[in-house]
């Protein structure tokens, strides 16, 4: 859902506005992207996260209609119509199509909120896809409360993110609910810490003088697509090493944030290096460091401890690029620029594969921190900056 031309989008939406505006009421719901700020890759072991929500955001302008029909359009010409029937189950697009997202939203709110009805739509936005700021989670929770609209079905907010997390698992992608949560839930000025299991969220304000600049290494990061198997297997790694070390502690029935709070991360760490293997062990210990890091950088936030939050940044992402390795070349040297530029830490932040990172600086470092981006990282690729100063904003709503 990357930005196209004014003229395109205009015509895109003033026909569409031609052609079912006159005969039925229009309605328009808008759907963050995110950036996480820190506590990657283990949302889906039920560990703590700090995201926020973006500015950036997908958009449906819709008709309701009587019957159970879904017609799709995009304003951006990559993505072709699509059009299915609401449904408890039915078989996906291909792997990687953008339809399955609107698939995903219908199936589940048929399965468990009896939606019968369905919308004419047209898709817009500026999230960039594939680039690890949530542009599927946005386009899945637009998608269901278009729907919810539609079938006029009132969900309380913990529970909508909870049902568009188990959703989006529709495209194939074992994921957590992070992403869906903050696309909900998101506060203007605010991160949220997110907790799993049950799932409960906290908004920490955001301090004033800080910034978090986001840069895209122009890598793919396609989670539903090619890099679906290699996240797949990183959560089915870390779940086997919790389990493992559950059955070493004879704790069969503890989720991961009980077993680290009763045993402590040093405790965990030693049954596991004697009951994992090697890759389950380096996976294990990304999601122990990175929970504790995620406590602490609550706390710092809490205190403008920027510095110290940074170094938790810096320490994120040594863990993500080595004992997850789900870095590249391009991540790791937008993580070093960026920290030589000024700022006090830097990580990717998504599920890496590619995407983008995430700068802390001061409100002054700001726009050296993008010329140098620009000057050292994107002209000599012949790319265009593709750079921001992240705003925390508001979750998804109806805006028309």
């Amino acid at each position: 859902m990357s930005a196209e031309p004014p003229n395109r989008r205009t015509h895109q939406l003033e026909r569409f506005e031609r052609e079912f505006g006159a005969a039925r009421a229009l309605r328009r719901v808008v759907a963050p992207g995110r950036v996480n700020l820190i506590g990657e890759h283990v949302d889906y072991s039920d560990l703590p996260v700090l995201p926020m929500a973006l500015r950036q955001h997908a958009s449906i302008l819709f008709a309701p209609r009587d019957d159970g029909r879904v017609p799709l359009a995009n304003v951006d010409p990559r993505f072709v119509p699509r059009e299915f029937e609401i449904a408890s189950e039915f078989e996906p697009f291909a792997a990687g199509d953008w339809g399955n997202y609107a698939k995903a939203a219908a199936q589940i709110l048929a399965r468990d909120h009896g939606a019968t009805r369905g919308f004419d739509g047209v898709v817009d936005g500026d999230v960039p896809t594939a680039a690890g700021l949530a542009s599927s989670a946005a386009l899945v929770v637009a998608c269901a409360l278009a729907l919810c609209v539609a079938n006029e079905l009132a969900l309380e907010p913990l529970a909508f993110a909870d049902l568009c997390a188990r959703g989006e698992r529709y495209v194939g992608t074992h994921g957590g609910a992070m992403d869906q949560t903050v696309c909900v839930l998101g506060r203007a000025g605010h991160a949220l810490r997110i907790d799993f299991a049950p799932l409960r969220v906290e908004a920490v304000a955001v301090p004033s003088d800080w910034r978090f600049v986001v840069a895209n290494s122009l890598v793919i990061a396609d989670k539903s697509g090619s890099a679906r198997d290699a996240y797949n297997a990183r959560r089915a790694s870390c779940d086997t090493a919790f389990e493992r070390v559950r059955a070493a502690l004879n704790e069969p029935d503890l989720r991961p944030p009980a077993l680290l709070a009763r045993h402590g991360e040093a405790e965990l760490l030693e049954v596991g290096a004697r009951t994992l293997t090697p890759l389950e062990l380096a996976r294990f210990r990304h999601a122990l460091g990175e929970a504790t890091r995620v406590e602490r950088a609550v706390a710092a936030l809490r205190r403008s401890a920027r510095a110290e939050f940074g170094e938790l940044m810096n320490a994120s992402h040594a863990s993500l690029a080595g004992d997850y390795d789900v870095s590249c070349r391009e991540l790791d040297e937008l993580v070093a620029l960026q920290r030589r530029a000024g700022a006090n830490g830097a990580r990717l932040t998504g599920a890496g594969f590619g995407g983008c990172t995430v700068a802390l600086c001061s409100a002054d470092r700001v726009e050296p921190l993008l010329a140098a981006l620009d000057r050292e990282f994107f002209r000599p690729r012949g790319a265009p900056l593709a750079a921001f100063a992240a705003l925390a904003c508001d979750g998804a709503r109806v805006v028309e």
